[in-house]
């Protein structure tokens, strides 16, 4: 698939932009030309800053980091709002940030399943919404992209509050992708498989302790499950997410695609 866009400075936002898949995005879309706004967690904002530096120094593009919650709604207004300010436009919102949290669900608590949904559900439904309001005002169309899962495909055992946010992610990108078509907008997900990143390592740390299992164990099951026989890096999400944002997918609209190397198959 080829990812070309026909303007060379659209701007994109990444949330959860630190490390991990986000991280891997921001450097894809700066390499296609894209100026970007990073958002993270104030705790975050060492790495943000180092994420921000490498690609000033190496694509040259223009780069805006805010620091703040995606399940606070006030935050992800106040990051649309600075990176138009500070970089003049938007054109893509990628509302990547996420957690995962593992339990059976008789061992989830409330606060649990609260944190789980705020962050993955709440945080994609702010993020398209300010992003919506202000490509809607441009009148020139734009892309919005969500994070889904596997977990978001079929159901997983100790995943059931998780897997429950990667559906409901799932219905918000085919709902919204019928809310904004009339407007030029495009509206999609990725769905990764298990993808080498921290975020991975602390669920192998849970599984492999759960179950008496030297750590690592949790990514050997996942390497070998998948076709490829592998686990996800960044850098092949961010290869999804750089088409979705391309001219190329201009038809593309409603999808969640898996990105997970023949883990899980629709």
């Amino acid at each position: 698939m080829s990812s070309t866009t026909s303007e060379s400075k659209r701007v994109a936002i990444v949330t959860g932009a630190a490390e991990g898949i986000g991280r891997g995005i921001a450097l894809r879309l700066a390499k296609d030309g894209y100026d970007l706004g990073l958002f993270d967690l104030p705790r975050a904002e060492q790495k943000l800053t180092a994420v921000a530096e490498e690609i000033r120094t190496t694509y040259g593009a223009r780069v805006s980091t805010v620091y703040g919650d995606v399940s606070k709604e006030e935050d992800v207004k106040r990051l649309v709002d600075t990176v138009v300010q500070e970089l003049g436009s938007l054109y893509a919102m990628i509302a990547n940030a996420g957690i995962c949290i593992n339990r059976p669900l008789h061992e989830t608590t409330a606060e649990q399943s609260d944190k789980l949904l705020d962050i993955n559900v709440k945080g994609t439904f702010y993020s398209f919404k300010y992003a919506a309001i202000q490509l809607i005002k441009q009148g020139k169309g734009g892309r919005l992209v969500g994070a889904s899962s596997i977990a978001g495909k079929r159901g997983f055992a100790e995943h059931g509050m998780y897997c429950a946010s990667k559906f409901a992610v799932r219905g918000i990108i085919q709902s919204a992708a019928l809310d904004y078509g009339a407007h030029g907008i495009t509206v999609n997900a990725y769905a990764p498989g298990a993808c080498d990143t921290a975020l991975l390592a602390g669920v192998d740390e849970y599984f492999s302790e759960r179950k008496g299992q030297p750590k690592g164990s949790y990514m050997e099951v996942f390497s070998s499950g998948s076709a490829l026989g592998r686990l996800a890096q960044p850098r092949d999400i961010a290869n999804l997410a750089s088409f979705f944002l391309s001219d190329d997918a201009g038809f593309v609209t409603g999808q969640t695609w898996l990105v997970d190397g023949g883990s899980v198959f629709d």
